[in-house]
């Protein structure tokens, strides 16, 4: 329990504060570009990674939003909770109703997700054609969609824009948004409120640095250099402090903490983590 603290703390050092959020699109574009470069001049090794059944891509990629949800739901309930009782002085009943509200910044986020996804395989659909050679006295077929053409044992070829590149990047940005609540909270360590998050925070860092990983093998095995730099700007549009503070603003009644102690920091400026008891 005494590592789990340290970790805590020392994650926390460098992700509520947000030197690590306000880096991470500079970077993600930077590997873009570099794992491009190399994939383009085969100066990359095999490895296992470049195997789309692998474990990490089967498991983790593939369900990477279910994952995110599934961590964040939690943290951003209590983290909003608690900070709500503590630093807003509210009532338990408010306390909840502003964390239910807090909650639909996820499914502003979901629904991202989703309208993006269907776009990119529109987009597919619609540049690609079917490589299939037609049956020995059987005229040629026109495929309109890609499940179409895989159906029949063809390839479909279209811009396919990288949904992982996307999708990664935009499920780490999203979680190091909200793990930025902690720098306003502060809690008694001994009580079990403080480990349930404390678990929480460290297994969306530790989630984030598979995203950014898996990131880094999507740019080196997968995809041409302008369909995964679409995918991460199509992101970085989407997850730019602007705009997601006006999906929350207008799409939650709730209070976008995130928002509010990046325009407010003098507010909390009391707070040292060094000091506090969190």
């Amino acid at each position: 329990m005494e590592r789990l603290e340290r970790s805590g703390r020392c994650l926390r050092a460098a992700l509520a504060r947000g030197r690590v959020r306000r880096r991470l699109p500079a970077l993600l574009l930077a590997i873009v570009v570099l794992g491009s470069a190399l994939k383009d001049n085969d100066l990359v090794p095999d490895t296992p990674l470049q195997n789309k059944r692998n474990p990490l891509n089967v498991y983790f990629v593939k369900l990477a939003w279910a994952w995110t949800l599934w961590l964040l739901l939690p943290f951003i309930a209590l983290t909003t909770y608690e900070l709500s009782r503590s630093r807003l002085l509210h009532g338990r009943a408010r306390s909840a109703l502003l964390a239910l509200r807090r909650l639909c910044a996820l499914l502003v986020g979901t629904a991202v997700w989703f309208l993006c996804t269907q776009l990119f395989l529109h987009v597919e659909n619609l540049t690609g054609e079917c490589s299939l050679r037609a049956k020995p006295g059987q005229p040629p077929r026109v495929y309109t969609s890609k499940p179409e053409c895989h159906q029949d044992g063809g390839i479909w070829n279209g811009f396919d824009i990288s949904g992982h590149c996307f999708l990664l990047s935009y499920c780490a940005m999203m979680i190091l948004e909200e793990v930025a609540v902690l720098e306003a909270l502060a809690m008694d360590r001994r009580s079990k409120l403080h480990v349930v998050i404390n678990v929480l925070f460290v297994s969306l860092c530790l989630l984030t640095v598979i995203w950014v990983f898996m990131f880094l093998c999507t740019a080196l095995y997968f995809h041409d250099f302008s369909q995964k730099l679409l995918g991460v700007l199509i992101e970085h549009a989407l997850g730019s402090e602007q705009a997601s503070a006006w999906l929350m603003a207008r799409s939650c009644s709730g209070l976008p903490f995130a928002v509010e102690l990046e325009q407010k920091r003098s507010d909390v400026a009391e707070i040292s983590w060094g000091k506090s008891n969190f």
